[in-house]
């Protein structure tokens, strides 16, 4: 039984790493194990964790849940000076998305749900499933 997800971003300057992700995230790290790893829990139950290292090659993207795409792609183009990026749609599918690098070529983005009833009904099972496992 899967119950826990990690998933891990390299960064070769932790100091600048951290920093990046916290405003990436808006909010420090849970967890700094030792100097070269810092972990965040984005949802229950799920950790990004950012290690000293040579990123990887062609991996990704890791794209995180938002509820306004264009604030969001507004501030991180403002914030953390990431290069424009477009945000696409395809008629087949519910949500609308864009990616994005870190400063070390780690490939990121985010997704918003076309449809807000759609959208409330996610964040309502997940705050849900937050409930359940925390008390």
């Amino acid at each position: 039984m899967v119950f826990e997800m990690t998933v891990q971003v390299r960064v070769t300057d932790m100091k600048r790493g951290i920093f990046w992700y916290e405003t990436l995230l808006g909010k420090p790290p849970e967890c700094a194990a030792h100097e070269d790893v810092a972990e965040w829990e984005i949802l229950p139950g799920c950790w990004l964790q950012v290690i000293k290292g040579e990123p990887a090659k062609g991996s990704g993207p890791i794209r995180l849940g938002v509820t306004d795409i264009e604030a969001e792609r507004q501030r991180v183009e403002s914030q953390l000076q990431v290069e424009p990026f477009d945000i696409h749609t395809r008629e087949e599918l519910s949500v609308k998305w864009g990616t994005f690098t870190d400063p070390w070529g780690n490939r990121l983005g985010f997704f918003q749900y076309l449809n807000q009833a759609d959208q409330d009904e996610r964040i309502k099972a997940i705050l849900a499933n937050e409930s359940c496992t925390n008390g």
